[in-house]
């Protein structure tokens, strides 16, 4: 199955340098067109959520695409530093597996082709949990995080979890607040992220923002001057680079399709019940 969106919404994109293109030839952020329904992207959140605007609670299996969930990049790219443009044929759904893919393959000016996805609507404090199996190939970047910035008209926040494929023994656990970096750390994952599907999570609260690998607490930030402090869209991206070679490895053609693979993934509000047994949020309250 080919998950095409006919949305015209136009995109936020992963990546750093963060230099973010939301539609086809612009150099930077270009805002035109970039605000449809935004208002009706909010749902009001519960006052034990912590006051903050968010969507409902959900969680997607990919039993089949939402496409009144999901936003498919097409046809453009993040910026010089990407050597890939983003495409929606591949973007595929097989046996309740979404699958995001890298090949050589000449689009507009790029000589490879690459995917992303996003949610339409923002989501606030909560529990986030994606499961998902990553390839190898050094200069290529397999991420699950969330964003919003300035073509939103909204101050640059994110939260990240990013597989360098150079090394896919780890994962890079970051976040952005107001366009700055923080909290950057790589941690281990057992196994290995391309050898099976691995759990990853992050709880953002007010007050606290804690990243988990498989059900294990890696990284916590209580700082309130590096906690993000506006709901964002949630993302997961398979992306290419020939010029960041001192954080992704030198690129190197893989002379294959590369594929990353999502099963799951779920946003809990803070406070609603736990929506599948493996859920971080059913061990999780308010106060722990």
């Amino acid at each position: 199955m080919n998950a095409e969106s006919n949305n015209t919404i136009t995109a936020a994109a992963c990546g750093r340098p963060r230099v973010r293109s939301n539609r086809p030839g612009s150099p930077w952020l270009g805002l035109a067109g970039a605000l449809f329904a935004v208002a009706a992207a909010f749902v009001a959140a519960p006052a034990h959520a912590q006051d903050m605007q968010s969507a409902p609670s959900f969680v997607d299996n990919f039993s089949s695409f939402d496409r009144s969930r999901w936003y498919v990049s097409d046809g453009w790219n993040n910026g010089n530093h990407q050597n890939c443009t983003w495409s929606k044929d591949l973007v595929r759904l097989s046996d309740g597996v979404l699958s995001l893919s890298f090949e050589k393959r000449k689009l507009k000016d790029r000589e490879f082709a690459c995917a992303e996805i996003q949610t339409k609507q923002r989501f606030g404090y909560g529990v986030y949990e994606a499961r998902m199996k990553t390839d190898t190939g050094s200069g290529l970047n397999a991420a699950f995080f969330t964003y919003i910035g300035p073509q939103d008209k909204k101050p640059w926040d994110e939260i990240d979890f990013e597989v360098l494929t150079k090394d896919p023994s780890k994962v890079q656990v970051n976040s952005y607040i107001q366009g700055k970096p923080k909290n950057g750390k790589l941690v281990d994952v057992e196994g290995g992220a391309d050898k099976s599907f691995n759990d990853y999570g992050f709880v953002w609260e007010k007050d606290r923002l804690r990243w988990y690998v498989n059900g294990k607490l890696v990284n916590e930030v209580t700082n309130p001057d590096e906690l993000p402090t506006n709901p964002q869209k949630i993302f997961f991206s398979l992306w290419g680079s020939e010029k960041l070679t001192n954080w992704m490895g030198a690129f190197a053609d893989p002379g294959r399709k590369v594929t990353m693979q999502v099963k799951r993934i779920a946003f809990t509000a803070l406070g609603q019940p736990c929506q599948f047994p493996e859920s971080l949020a059913c061990t999780m309250t308010n106060s722990n």
